[in-house]
């Protein structure tokens, strides 16, 4: 059955009996959830302590607490090595939850996060990267292969609430560390060539419907064609409803708009979790959730993730000697390539940016996401001069870089830093030869992750890059501890620092 359909599900949720929607949308039942679906229809209405008692009678719950342990840790780099075991999960056993069950062991970000997330687990790899577990990094991609095969998409993570959206796509930087860690040396060409399908599998999710545009029909789920006639692509979520793990907090955003405007609300928001931003001023109208407008987005980030896929695409059929595909797979870079500098760089602004779609112009945000055109080398010298420029002396924290200008009540705003944006923007730095500069960010991160390590005891999912000294804010729940992604690219600086 539909669980999160539910009226045991819709009744526990709104009556607020737990203080995070998530805990409930993971919650595993003792039986099924069939069974205690009935049972409830049989007894209802019930008071909220009653209720409170049948879900505890009914339904159990993981914890999502980290051992106390981890506190002695006397460094951060050896609270990292020592946290990867507890972030460790083993192949899934089928239960009575919203978990998909995965075939390959995995590792979960931490606190409220006990799944695998898609685009974590590649910052997530750079640490296991450091320590030679190259094994986990391959699991956790053989699980991703898995779930697209299974699902149609990689989804979010591996919950069944999650398989309408993916996220940012980055299964060909998992394949390419992989490669050049393990099979390249060896030339195995048969795990590569499985590799590739997968991937051909990824961009035609991200590019399906781009048959049916033309210049009546502008868009289709994730892809866009342009006024130019070139293709670019959006987030996007095949559904329009609430979202399960954040239901109550839907529900009430939504009852502030007219009822024909809040299934457009839904997916915009949806759309945006798929982005992994969730939420930023990028996809506001104005500062205010219910302005939301994702799917008008045309992002900068992940047209670039998806230039890296059609480079990638076409390097790899020039290494498994498929010529026409190589050939096509590089026009399709040439292409993007061509659109990210048309419609996503600003020359007033000397910077990456957002294009709407809809009205035609160009975001005024000016985000991180800029970073993401040099970390796969796609922008020009001279503009990756301008986006370092712009960065160093606008985006530059005492803790390291700012996720965005504007200070909102979002979490991917200022005051907010971000893992794997510092590791965008430092890889990023690198392909272009600023060095110095990249240091400078490493070294503004470390010292924060350093000296909140000596209060919190512990690695935390962001950061206010600001003020380091306090904690970081906004978003739908408080800030977790682990942390897969941060754990990963500060173990990353560490070895890169000079």
């Amino acid at each position: 059955m539909n669980f999160v359909n539910s009226q045991l599900f819709l009744d526990v949720q709104l009556a607020a009996i737990f203080s995070d929607s998530k805990t409930f949308a993971d919650a595993i039942a003792n039986d099924s959830w069939q069974l205690a679906c009935d049972l409830y229809l049989r007894v209802k209405p019930l008071t909220t302590p009653q209720l409170t008692e049948f879900v505890a009678q009914h339904f159990t719950f993981e914890s999502t607490q980290l051992p106390t342990q981890q506190s002695n840790s006397d460094s951060v780099q050896s609270y990292i090595a020592n946290l990867w075991p507890y972030l460790h999960r083993n192949a899934d056993t089928a239960k009575a939850s919203s978990l998909l069950p995965l075939k390959h062991s995995y590792i979960v970000p931490g606190g409220r996060f006990q799944e695998i997330y898609y685009w974590d687990s590649y910052f997530t790899a750079l640490g296991l990267q450091d320590i030679g577990d190259i094994d986990s990094i391959e699991a956790m991609l053989a699980n991703f292969i898995d779930l697209q095969n299974r699902n149609g998409c990689i989804p979010n993570g591996n919950r069944s609430y999650y398989s309408s959206r993916s996220q940012p796509p980055i299964l060909a930087l998992m394949v390419d560390l992989i490669w050049q860690a393990k099979y390249c040396k060896n030339s195995d060409f048969a795990w590569l060539t499985d590799c590739v399908v997968a991937l051909e599998q990824e961009y035609t999710f991200w590019m399906q419907g781009a048959e049916l545009l033309n210049q009546q029909i502008s868009s289709h789920k994730r892809v866009v064609k342009m006024a130019n006639g070139a293709l670019l692509n959006r987030y996007w979520d095949d559904q329009a409803t609430p979202r399960p793990e954040s239901l109550r907090e839907d529900l009430h955003d939504a009852s502030l708009l007219p009822e024909q405007q809040r299934a457009n609300y839904y997916r915009n928001i949806r759309a945006a979790c798929e982005s992994g931003w969730d939420f930023s001023s990028r996809w506001l109208g104005n500062n205010k959730l219910t302005s939301i407008q994702t799917t008008d987005i045309i992002p900068v980030d992940l047209n670039s993730l998806l230039y890296y896929l059609e480079k990638q695409l076409g390097h790899y059929f020039a290494v498994l000697n498929n010529t026409n595909k190589q050939q096509y797979f590089e026009q399709q870079a040439a292409q993007r390539r061509a659109a990210i500098n048309q419609y996503l760089f600003s020359t007033d602004m000397g910077f990456f940016v957002d294009f709407n779609y809809q009205s035609q112009q160009q975001s005024t945000v000016l985000s991180l996401a800029a970073t993401v055109p040099l970390f796969v080398n796609c922008a020009s010298e001279e503009q990756a001069v301008l986006v370092k420029n712009k960065l160093m002396s606008d985006f530059l924290k005492p803790g390291g870089l700012v996720t965005t200008l504007n200070e909102t009540s979002q979490q991917w705003d200022s005051p907010n830093g971000w893992a794997p944006l510092q590791w965008f923007a430092v890889h990023g730095f690198h392909q272009y030869g600023f060095v110095v500069d990249a240091n400078i960010i490493m070294s503004n991160w470390l010292q924060m992750i350093e000296n909140s390590f000596k209060t919190d005891h512990c690695l935390l999912e962001k950061y206010n890059v600001y003020e380091p000294e306090n904690r970081a804010g906004g978003g739908e729940y408080k800030v977790q501890q682990g942390f897969g992604w941060t754990n990963g690219v500060t173990s990353r600086f560490y070895h890169l620092i000079k």
